[in-house]
């Protein structure tokens, strides 16, 4: 089996839970990042050019979020933070989940993704959520949301989110929406801190078309998973759709709402 190996070096522990993930891999292939790559004097790779069969991230969600904007290998993430809901295992669990992964003792489970088009320019697909908000703080929006060519919505509001079943439990929970099942395929749309009370989130089915359009066009930005963002003037025509592609995560027995509560029981996302 050949490993890659992605680890966010911004987080203290992080390179140790690495050094120790590879003695435990000793014996199989593992690729690195260029900068993890570094300290152990050995050839590094961009995260697009491994051809490997499971993609290891030692960090948190964002470490995994950024992986998968980069790689089409399944996810078997380690906990190096604090939250790490898309985390499989904690640091303590790390030689049995290992041992798991190298005897096969697991599933792959799939997850459904989000197209983003901005003006017909495609911005890579989102694991969690797209952002279209304001580009200055404190200043609101007219936008105007059409699922399939009907007016969803129409609200002021500092943005709209669009957010997956695997991103409901993260910005999208924050702002009031419901936690949706990853199992169930659909999309929920969000207006970020709306004029009116009224405005509520929206879910709607994963095969939906969903376009959104600023009355007024003014300067605003589009944020892919935290990880990528594109300016736009206002003008430009934002359109989600479902992507063709699906995150894989290793997963061994902890379903949803088994981790939904170990994570998120008094813990903000």
């Amino acid at each position: 089996m050949r490993f890659g190996m992605s680890v966010n070096l911004n987080i203290p522990d992080a390179p140790r839970i690495a050094k120790r993930t590879l003695e435990l891999l000793k014996g199989h292939e593992v690729l690195l990042e260029r900068e993890m790559a570094e300290r152990f004097k050995v050839p590094g790779h961009l995260l697009e050019e491994m051809d490997v069969d499971i993609m290891v991230t030692v960090g948190g969600d964002g470490t995994i979020l950024r992986a998968l904007q980069h790689s089409k290998a399944p996810i078997f993430g380690i906990n190096a933070g604090d939250l790490g809901f898309l985390t499989v295992v904690s640091e303590e669990e790390l030689e049995e989940g290992i041992e798991n992964l190298l005897k096969g003792n697991y599933e792959l489970e799939e997850r459904i993704k989000l197209q983003t088009t901005v003006g017909g320019r495609r911005m890579p697909d989102a694991t969690n959520e797209a952002v279209l908000h304001t580009a200055h703080v404190a200043k609101i929006r007219h936008f105007q949301v059409f699922v399939d060519g009907e007016m969803a919505m129409n609200v002021r509001s500092d943005g709209i989110v669009v957010a997956t079943p695997t991103g409901s439990t993260c910005y999208a929970m924050s702002l009031g929406a419901p936690l949706i099942d990853p199992r169930v395929e659909a999309f929920v749309i969000v207006p970020m801190a709306p004029f009116k009370f009224s405005a509520r989130p929206v879910v709607v089915p994963a095969d939906s078309r969903i376009a959104v359009e600023v009355v007024r066009p003014k300067e605003c930005v589009v944020v892919v998973d935290g990880q990528q963002e594109l300016p736009m003037a206002g003008n430009e025509t934002v359109e989600f759709r479902l992507a063709p592609d699906r995150a894989r995560f290793v997963s061994f027995e902890k379903g949803f709402y088994a981790r939904t509560r170990e994570k998120l029981m008094g813990t903000l996302c």
